[in-house]
């Protein structure tokens, strides 16, 4: 084992520790601010027309574990020199050390900033589910695919939110568009990224799930929470389906492509 591979490995553990130390702070602990009531509710759950229920947030909890479950693994004897680690172990810390950089801009009230650093966050997730190439066994599929693939996922639904919220805050009102299509037009970039997701990772379903996650829970804010639509809410439910639909489609023409005979 090299020196760079044991740089990794510490470097990696305690980016998690660090980014589990954030979440704690942007759960209230430790004095910190629960992050739907930081900067003046700024990202709470009625805050605006693409905010995600309050309950979607949950997720949060799988992801932390799931990165927690990967710093041990890659830190294991057996899996401490293994390509895949080395391609991702840098996106990896990058990915939780932004996470709590963002965090903490949202508890000083720095919105402005929350954005590049979320857009950050989504660009390095997304390069290091790219980077992660075919699995060797299931334990490579839960801990890599589905702990960052459900890390990326989310993040996508949560850049959206965030610039909802600072163009909001900056007073941005449209472009003369009303506020609901402007809603709806981010809705649909968001199912987009989804889609393109999933052409580019063959149809794994991690992403989807989480992205589509976020897309119901804002469904749900804006059919029974302040402020309500139902043109929002019906927007983010379809594209909820057709990011879900995505990885299906993708797998089951992969398949019929396979078949001997098969006409494309």
């Amino acid at each position: 084992m090299s020196k760079r591979d044991v740089v990794r490995i510490v470097v990696v553990a305690a980016s998690v520790v660090l980014a589990v130390v954030g979440s704690a702070i942007g759960s209230g602990a430790f004095g910190g601010t629960p992050i739907q009531d930081a900067a003046d509710g700024a990202l709470a759950a009625d805050a605006t027309l693409l905010a995600p229920g309050t309950g979607a947030f949950q997720i949060w909890g799988a992801v932390y574990l799931g990165l927690i479950a990967y710093a041990a693994y890659q830190a294991v004897p057996s899996q401490r020199t293994r390509a895949r680690h080395r391609r991702i172990g840098g996106l990896a810390a990058a990915s939780m050390l932004l996470n709590a950089a963002w965090i903490l801009s949202i508890q000083f009230g720095l919105l402005v900033l929350s954005v590049p650093i979320i857009a950050a966050l989504l660009a390095v997730l997304a390069a290091l589910v790219l980077r992660l190439g075919p699995p060797a066994s299931w334990v490579d599929r839960l801990l890599g695919d589905g702990v960052f693939g459900l890390y990326l996922g989310w993040v996508t639904i949560a850049t959206v939110a965030d610039v909802t919220t600072v163009l909001q805050q900056a007073g941005f009102t449209g472009l003369g568009m009303p506020d609901v299509l402007w809603a709806v037009v981010l809705l649909a970039v968001a199912a987009a990224l989804g889609v393109g997701l999933a052409l580019r990772t063959g149809g794994r379903f991690a992403a989807a799930l989480s992205l589509s996650w976020g897309l119901v829970w804002i469904a749900i804010a804006r059919s029974i929470g302040a402020p309500q639509s139902s043109t929002v809410s019906i927007a983010a439910a379809v594209a909820a389906v057709v990011v879900l639909l995505a990885p299906v489609v993708i797998r089951v023409r992969a398949r019929a492509d396979d078949v001997p005979g098969h006409l494309a």
